[in-house]
């Protein structure tokens, strides 16, 4: 199976460091279907911030996304997420997801574009299945027919159906044009209030660069999965030249250490961010708080093909 491209079959997977990382009480995050909200409501903050302290977690996967598998391990597949560059490994992020939460890809389907989900939260109903599964914000599948009020996809369980006002539907081929720094704002602004998760990259919960990921994702652009590698692609911006949309990087040592948390130039002094565990995503005048000492650079994607806002 080494070298197999498969998918994500359930709405939420979550790439673990290793497979001895999950806890007893992550059981729901591991299983299939999985079970985010349950999971998260069982987690107390200190639970929570043992995510990142003993380095359990990686990033998140959403249904339908392809990975490379590594290797086995028991019930366990290493793999390689390609959708999501790092530096960790040229062919994408490397981490452990239960065998369960995956599945084989079908060949000879016909489709004739993609289906992407734009509301925060979508329910999909598979044929055959008598419970509908949540999709989270960005989910992209394969399209089928996208005519009338009920969209069909391609799923790794079958065919799916979804409603039309939960998407944005792109012919073969096409794919989101890119779009400018207010609307990257925008699209941060619709998740104030959405508790941080150490790892997150769904609308259950996003950390600070899978939130900058996501929202540029969301209008066209593909960057890097973790703050220190977004902090070198784009063009670099002087900070008193910075724009809405453009990422914000904050280090160690009052800008002169590590780089450890990004969030996006919100206009007007703000900073649109998710910033750590116990806190939700918010936007805030970066007078006067440690992120002004802590700013260290900032970084221009949405301008690179020429968009003008």
């Amino acid at each position: 199976m080494e070298g197999k491209m498969m998918q994500i079959a359930v709405s939420v997977a979550t790439v673990w460091t290793s497979k001895h990382s999950p806890r007893e009480g992550d059981h729901p995050a591991t299983s299939n279907p999985a079970r985010i909200s349950e999971w998260l409501m069982a987690m107390s903050l200190s639970d929570s911030l043992d995510l990142h302290d003993a380095n359990r977690v990686q990033t998140q996967l959403l249904f339908g996304e392809e990975v490379i598998v590594t290797g086995i391990g028991g019930e366990w597949a290493s793999i390689i997420a390609p959708s999501q560059p790092s530096s960790k490994d040229s062919r994408g992020y490397p981490g452990w997801v239960p065998l369960r939460q995956l599945r084989e890809i079908e060949g000879d389907v016909t489709t004739s574009g993609l289906a992407v989900i734009k509301s925060k939260m979508a329910l999909i109903k598979i044929e055959g299945m008598s419970s509908t599964i949540p999709l989270c914000y960005q989910t992209a599948l394969p399209l089928q027919d996208g005519r009338g009020e009920t969209i069909i996809v391609q799923t790794p369980l079958g065919t799916g159906e979804l409603h039309k006002d939960d998407v944005l539907l792109y012919k073969e081929g096409e794919r989101p044009s890119r779009k400018s720094g207010n609307d990257i704002c925008h699209s941060g602004e619709r998740f104030l209030d959405l508790p941080y998760l150490w790892g997150g990259v769904s609308s259950y919960g996003y950390d600070c660069s899978g939130f900058a990921y996501t929202m540029l994702k969301a209008n066209g652009y593909s960057i890097a999965r973790d703050a220190c590698d977004q902090a070198k692609g784009g063009k670099e911006v002087a900070l008193d030249a910075i724009e809405p949309g453009d990422l914000l990087f904050f280090a160690y040592e009052e800008g002169k250490g590590a780089i450890h948390h990004v969030g996006i130039y919100h206009g007007n002094g703000r900073l649109l961010h998710s910033p750590k565990t116990g806190k939700t995503i918010e936007s805030i005048l970066l007078e006067g708080t440690i992120y002004e000492k802590e700013l260290c650079s900032a970084r221009r994607y949405h301008k690179e093909t020429g968009v003008q806002e």
